[in-house]
């Protein structure tokens, strides 16, 4: 059994009293009136046990109205309240503000579900997420199912036999859990989950998503895949990932393209950690800025080239080919890929933010690689590279680093020496083209650069205006004049064409 992520608190009552002190807990429990009771459960109890952080609280009440209670807590601290779900009756105070100088969290309020707290835990998904805290004074620990053993010894049980097939997306929780705390299920567990991996079919393809999301996110994010792989998960959720299996590859890779994905992701997770050695001090803080920027459904930039990692080769099973040499190929295989991860992303239902931002890493991720045989690039060739892969051309660099890490075959540490020290120039250059907003404008706008030439607006204005922008960053063109006599000397050409 793997040693999970943290602790058991020394004391009990101790992590108890820190539950009992949090802003959200304290407020719940005093709303709740005469005759009612209340229970922090879930993950709540579980991290406070654990000594993590409490971001999300849950709270479950009878004798009580949820709304009120959440309507109550929300004026106490502040912030907002919201009905989250009618069928549960589940109300959310959002206080991820931090108001009153706290740490910013949830907080989740809905009635017991069954006859009793029993009952009610029992609908719930592990056995240590199935413990409560009463919310009295002092707070008692009510523990049915054996949670804080389990939570002890890091293990994953069910908390009914109906667990998986009352929801489907807690299977997908295993990894999750594996990734974020190192837990590990039970033999009967991990066999369970394999009968039920189909019932994944069922699961809305948003929840899959967010669970997805969080294992990528989290530290052991390969432990999280690997347990996906054993439970026979992952061709459920990313079949496109399990199609790489066996896919064997050329001379200059030492792993086929299943093991070879995950390699790339592993040296991702170091560079994460070592971005001042690998790029120097000044462009590892500005690329870390980059990465921890919000993109969309609750992924950050980096944590959506994490998950791009694991979609980058993905169209070499359609493209694999051998010549009559021997030698394997992969032709087209980054076009086919990319167009593979947006119907990838249509069905787990992602922004079209996301979907586009993994596609076009997926469809560049080659591109700083046919660079390395023209060193030193010229501004043009520099400018040619961040415009094709624009807007992921900060992304796409550190991805090609470590795909590049990950390919260990024949002649690989020149390559991969040679591939570095062109990314890390790129990477400034690829900060620097972002901090400005992209491509330079031209020093005339393009309504008076037809009027100076002659030409109506069209196609062929847009291909001057380019090439001006161009010749700028190239340094080539610098005022008004120097536009015209540049865009001139393009027309001629052209025309001569």
């Amino acid at each position: 059994m793997a040693e999970p992520t943290g602790s058991i608190a020394p004391r009990t009552d101790a992590a108890l009293a820190r539950l009992a002190r949090h802003p959200g807990v304290s407020a719940a429990a005093a709303v709740i009136g005469p005759g009612a009771q209340g229970w922090v459960v879930g993950g709540a109890v579980r991290d406070a046990l654990l000594g993590r952080s409490l971001s999300d609280i849950d709270v479950v009440v009878r004798g009580a109205d949820p709304a009120v209670v959440a309507r109550t807590v929300a004026r106490r601290l502040r912030a907002p309240a919201f009905e989250l779900s009618r069928e549960f009756g589940q109300w959310r105070v959002d206080a991820r503000r931090g108001e009153r100088g706290t740490a910013g969290f949830t907080l989740d309020v809905a009635p017991l579900q069954g006859a009793s707290l029993v009952e009610d835990l029992r609908r719930r998904d592990f056995t240590v997420n199935a413990i409560a805290v009463a919310l009295s004074a002092p707070p008692q620990l009510e523990d049915p199912l054996g949670g804080l053993d389990d939570l002890r010894r890091g293990a994953l049980v069910l908390a009914s036999e109906e667990a998986f097939r009352d929801d489907p997306v807690r299977l997908l929780r295993l990894a999750r859990f594996r990734a974020e705390l190192a837990f590990e299920p039970t033999a009967e567990v991990l066999a369970r989950a394999r009968a039920d991996a189909q019932l994944l079919a069922r699961a809305a393809p948003e929840r899959l998503l967010q669970e997805l999301r969080k294992t990528v996110a989290a530290e052991g994010v390969l432990a999280g895949l690997e347990l996906m792989d054993r439970a026979s998960l992952t061709e459920r959720v990313l079949p496109e990932l399990a199609a790489l299996r066996g896919v064997e590859q050329s001379h200059f890779h030492h792993l086929d393209v299943y093991d070879h994905t995950l390699e790339v992701l592993r040296q991702l997770l170091l560079l994460e950690r070592q971005l001042a050695e690998f790029f120097g001090r000044e462009v590892a803080e500005e690329l870390a800025r980059e990465l921890g920027r919000p993109l969309a459904d609750d992924f950050t930039r980096g944590q959506a080239v994490r998950l791009a990692a694991l979609l980058h080769d993905i169209g070499k099973p359609r493209t694999r080919a051998v010549r009559p040499d021997g030698r394997v190929t992969f032709i087209g295989h980054d076009e086919v890929g990319a167009e593979m991860t947006l119907t990838l992303c249509r069905r787990l239902r992602t922004s079209t933010t996301l979907a586009r931002f993994l596609a076009e890493i997926v469809r560049n991720h080659l591109a700083l690689g046919f660079l390395v045989h023209e060193r030193p690039l010229s501004r043009r060739r520099v400018y040619d590279y961040l415009r094709r892969c624009e807007p992921v051309e900060v992304e796409v660099t550190y991805l090609s680093c470590a795909d590049r890490l990950a390919t260990r075959g024949r002649n690989a540490e020149q390559a991969i020496a040679v591939h570095l020290e062109l990314a890390r120039e790129l990477m400034a250059a690829a900060l620097a083209w972002r901090r400005a907003g992209g491509a330079p404008r031209p020093p005339l706008r393009g309504d008076e650069l037809a009027r100076v030439l002659g030409i109506t607006p069209g196609p062929l204005l847009g291909e001057l205006l380019e090439e001006l922008r161009a010749a700028v960053y190239a340094g080539e063109v610098a005022d008004p004049q120097e536009a015209i006599a540049h865009a001139r000397r393009r027309l001629e050409a052209i025309a001569a064409d």
